[in-house]
């Protein structure tokens, strides 16, 4: 596929819009990572620089997807409505956001919904973590601070993704841990369709799944959740206070799903951030089908024309791996 990708002359209008008629844009960088949407740095001519997010077809590479679906917790979490609504949860609970200098899904300043906000060029807390472990203990303080206030926001009536449920909506499904289950039964099924050690250790891997989901007990308290809260998916801004993005998939869910994640991704770190309150069980269950949605996800992007196809290869095999290990392999 053929993709075309925002140019600098049709980002002019958005940053006089955006950031005031007598500011020019001098240069446009389009930012690795982004799998959803288009991600670019806009250096102006006065040094200033900010950060456009594009929300387009030619900026997707997942195969088939599709946003308009606000209903399902799980369904793919890109596009402007999901954005804003997450933007304004987090920062009306003071949760720290980039700032939001436009955001306008009209067309009539570019031709597809678009956002500019604030860029922090200190990098993010992975790369701190990287290189001064010790620097970045503070900012592994505070992102724990934000994270208790995201438990203490709970939704209502239910689970879901913001957007769906701020406006009165209910997600389909009985439950968290259901809708969990039913996923983690497809990844299961998509993976082995595209892995043979996968499809060699499905019916095990099956059994694994309906056993940990049957030791769940009910729950009817759900908080607010980032989903991919990876260190990669936190800014460090120039106070050293983090700063989340990737906000679409923002929800009202367990909060097991999001220490699952976390503890995924922060490995050692993860010890800063750990809260004590977590069921294990749940916590357990939801690792496994999460590493089944880390090996199925990236094998069925790289089917596509998705540049990083190495490293999504990497994580599907990582995490293929892990899985296995529910089954003593």
């Amino acid at each position: 596929m053929e993709r075309r990708f925002a140019a600098r002359e049709q980002l002019t209008g958005v940053v006089r819009a955006a950031l005031g008629a007598e500011r020019r844009l001098a240069d446009v960088t389009r930012l690795r990572g982004g799998s959803k949407k288009g991600v670019y740095r806009l250096l102006l001519d006065d040094g200033f620089t900010a950060i456009a997010y594009v929300w387009d077809a030619d900026e997707n590479y997942w195969p088939g997807l599709q946003t308009d679906d606000h209903a399902d917790p799980f369904s793919p979490a890109s596009g402007l409505e999901l954005f804003e609504a997450a933007h304004r949860r987090l920062d009306g609970a003071g949760v720290r956001v980039p700032r939001v200098y436009l955001a306008d899904r009209s067309r009539a300043l570019y031709p597809a919904d678009i956002a500019v906000v604030e860029d922090v060029p200190g990098g993010t807390l992975e790369t701190l973590l990287q290189r001064d472990p010790q620097a970045a203990a503070p900012v592994l303080a505070r992102l724990a601070e934000a994270l208790e206030v995201m438990r203490g926001q709970v939704g209502r009536p239910g689970f879901g993704k913001v957007a769906w449920v701020d406006r009165g909506g209910v997600a389909p499904g009985r439950s968290c841990e259901q809708l969990v289950f039913d996923r983690a039964l497809v990844d299961l099924e998509e993976g082995a369709a595209r892995d043979g050690r996968l499809a060699a250790a499905r019916d095990r891997l099956e059994g694994v799944v309906r056993e940990l989901a049957a030791g769940v007990r009910p729950r009817s308290a759900h908080v607010l959740v980032h989903g991919e809260l990876g260190p990669d998916h936190v800014l460090v801004d120039s106070a050293g206070c983090p700063m989340l993005i990737d906000i679409e998939g923002l929800m009202y869910f367990d909060v097991e799903w999001e220490h699952a994640f976390l503890r995924l991704r922060f490995h050692e770190h993860y010890e800063s951030l750990r809260w004590d309150g977590l069921d294990e069980r749940r916590l357990s269950f939801y690792t496994l089908a999460m590493r089944l949605s880390l090996v199925a996800g990236p094998l069925r992007l790289i089917e596509g024309d998705f540049p990083g196809r190495e490293f999504m290869r990497g994580i599907a095999e990582h995490n293929l791996q892990q899985a296995l290990t529910f089954i003593g392999e």
